[in-house]
């Protein structure tokens, strides 16, 4: 059995990185979170969270004692493992740029070097595949001076986790994907993770490739997915009395197709989809295969913002209208709106000349950075309800769903995520993906 690991150290205090430490603390590991943010550095070690996800402020609170914050590499040679959560941003090409990564692994080789004894090394961001034999692990030995597979041990362990889900995901995983330089190196980290994880998930082990691979082409596969449930309610809203939620519900029954990610509505955004199933699409063409199934999901799903937009003129929405858009951020529970495509409706409305009001629980902020003065920011669902004509329900924060006959009377609601009722007394509902008489 592997020695039991007490001390960790997680480099990148991210949207994933901070939920991982506050996680690791909270299952008893001491923790060295390290981070080049010094806001963030002085946040963690106050006891708070300088990133909004549901249940980590608390989680960071709780666990204060075990979890310090530094903007330095130097607590890495006092840990056991280091856990590498870094940003692995899309490049001109369409792949991962490995920047950031490529710092963190002279960093930490740095530190090996001073220490005597076994660590292991895990990194977690997203890579192409290929990237932990060609870059990771001969940074990590040409800065230590060490060899991978006997002084120190390397894993690629991705999350397969959603924003605002984060720590659930973290300790109740579908499943643990690790690719491992050796069989030590993957038995250590599986110990670990059987600390963390509440719900004994299946953990697949393998070389570094086929972990590389398997990351990608999951959410390459989901995304297609998505699609198809885009692409069932595009068709069922053409025809008379069609639902794409009674044609998903029948056909999710069967196992090899399955409920989850087969919601017929807007297209797929955020920091991971878009960006993997590009990333995909390029690693299939760099080694000679095909990849038509990403190129043309991609593609789909760029055009829904268009093919929301023009459902909307054709189902009420007038010039003089004032157009509400409820919600910003990707998905609920998150104030992330990178490749939003509510935040692309909103954008699209502003170009097109109309008056535009927006309200998010969470992303009026980071909406601001990307809109700027172009639409009103409205303080509550209610404000934003009272100054349009026009409502489109973009994302589906829980809130949106419990909207009242009194305050929509007199409004044309475009509810893309049926989350209204079909019929409210005095409103017109238009829902997507459902075909009127």
């Amino acid at each position: 059995m592997p020695k039991k690991v007490e001390r960790a150290s997680v480099v990148g205090l991210g949207k994933l990185g901070l939920c991982l430490a506050a996680v690791l603390a909270s299952r008893g590991f001491d923790v060295s979170g390290i981070e080049t943010d010094p806001s963030k550095v002085k946040a963690v070690n106050l006891g708070t969270s300088p990133i909004y996800e549901p249940g980590l402020g608390q989680l960071i609170k709780k666990n204060h004692n075990r979890l310090r914050a530094f903007t330095n590499y130097d607590s890495v040679s006092g840990t056991d493992v280091t856990f590498v959560v870094v940003p692995t941003p899309s490049d001109d090409s369409g792949g991962f740029s490995l920047k950031f990564v490529s710092q963190a692994m002279e960093g930490i080789g740095e530190e090996l070097s001073k220490k005597r004894g076994y660590h292991l090394v895990v990194l977690t961001s997203t890579v192409m595949p290929g990237s932990m034999d060609e870059t990771v692990v001969p940074l990590l030995e040409k800065h230590s001076g060490k060899l991978a597979g006997r002084d120190f041990g390397v894993c690629y362990n991705p999350e397969f986790i959603a924003l605002g889900d984060v720590i659930h995901g973290m300790v109740a995983p579908d499943f643990i994907l690790i690719g491992e330089s050796d069989s030590k190196a993957g038995r250590l980290l599986v110990s670990i993770q059987e600390r963390l994880c509440e719900n004994s998930p299946p953990m697949e082990r393998m070389n570094f490739i086929n972990a590389e691979i398997a990351k990608i082409s999951l959410n390459s596969f989901v995304t297609m997915k998505m699609t198809f449930a885009n692409t069932l309610a595009e068709i069922a809203e053409k025809i008379p009395g069609a639902d794409v939620d009674a044609i998903t519900q029948a056909i999710g029954n069967d196992r090899r197709v399955g409920r989850a990610y087969l919601k017929g509505a807007l297209g797929y955004g955020g920091t991971c989809f878009p960006r993997d199933n590009v990333a995909f699409k390029k690693f299939a063409a760099s080694v000679g295969a095909q990849a038509r199934l990403s190129e043309a999901t991609h593609e789909l799903n760029v055009g829904q913002v268009e093919r929301i937009v023009a459902l909307a003129l054709k189902n009420g929405l007038e010039p003089n209208h004032r157009v509400g858009v409820l919600g910003l951020s990707f998905k609920p529970n998150t104030n992330i709106v990178e490749q939003s495509q509510s935040l692309m409706i909103a954008q699209d409305l502003a170009g097109r000349g109309f008056q535009v009001n927006v309200y998010d629980p969470a992303a009026i902020e980071s909406a601001r950075q990307v809109l700027g003065d172009k639409v009103n920011y409205r303080r509550s669902v209610q404000d934003c309800v009272n100054s349009s004509d026009f409502l489109i329900i973009a994302t589906p924060w829980k809130e949106f769903g419990k909207l009242t006959a009194p305050l929509l009377r007199g409004k044309v609601v475009f509810d893309c995520w049926r989350m209204l009722p079909a019929k409210i007394p005095g409103a017109k509902v238009v829902r997507l993906g459902v075909g009127t008489k």
